[in-house]
């Protein structure tokens, strides 16, 4: 009887123990506010492996990096948070917070900042199935139209949106294909050519988005769209996302 009762104990205490475990989350954020934040790190990054499309791990990897002075690692964190959840006060100020530290910004100059939220309120799923909604009301609208000669006015607002949201979406995707990395080195030399012989052509600061055109060994052939800069960059000094 003593026997079993001590068996019943032990699994009783080893319940308790699991049940009150820290769950990687909390642990990540107790090391994060002890300002151990390449502990912190690498439990996110840990906890990413099983869960490899949450946006708030990207984020909260962003703000370890962030806090570690490793700006462009903390671009590339964010703005793969904002693919995956846009409409995030904390993540898009965090991803122009990283963006201004480096030097550029999240909403091109000259664009409404309400106008940038907008365009970026919607997911891609999201974008994609709500053009695909419209689609299918346009055509039930054209449907009672031919049939019964009622709802002109609903057919056209509805295919005329249905118009606005494919561009939309089309253009979304086309930023969506585009091969962005970001600079990851404290200070890049952009050549004119592939390979240290090529002279530089200008420098970029660490957290700058860039597009990636093209390769050729060790060497990225980019475009900063917000200054018009074009030319080649080494492999090591950007982080793809």
């Amino acid at each position: 009887m003593m026997k079993k009762l001590l068996v019943l104990l032990l699994s009783l205490a080893g319940f308790s123990a699991v049940s009150f475990a820290q769950t990687p989350s909390a642990e990540a954020e107790e090391l994060f506010r002890a300002g151990k934040f390449a502990n912190a790190l690498s439990v996110y990054e840990e906890a990413l492996k099983t869960n490899p499309d949450d946006a708030y791990i990207y984020y909260n990897i962003g703000n370890c990096y962030f806090k570690m002075g490793s700006v462009g690692h903390a671009v590339a964190n964010y703005y793969r948070a904002f693919k995956l959840n846009p409409r995030d006060g904390d993540i898009r100020h965090n991803l122009d917070l990283a963006l201004r530290a480096g030097g550029g910004r999240l909403v091109p100059a000259g664009m409404p900042q309400a106008l940038h939220k907008l365009f970026f309120y919607f997911t891609d799923e999201e974008l994609a199935g709500l053009t695909y909604l419209l689609f299918w009301l346009s055509c039930g609208a054209a449907g009672v139209w031919l049939l019964a000669h009622r709802g002109k006015r609903v057919m056209v607002v509805l295919a005329c949106l249905c118009v606005l949201c494919a561009g939309w979406m089309f253009r979304r995707q086309a930023l969506d294909n585009e091969a962005l990395a970001v600079v990851a080195a404290p200070v890049v030399e952009v050549r004119s050519g592939p390979g240290k012989n090529f002279p530089p052509s200008a420098t970029v600061a660490q957290g700058h988005l860039v597009v990636v055109e093209d390769e050729k060994d060790d060497w990225y052939e980019i475009i900063i769209k917000a200054q018009g800069l074009k030319g080649w960059i080494a492999k090591d000094a950007l982080k793809t996302i």
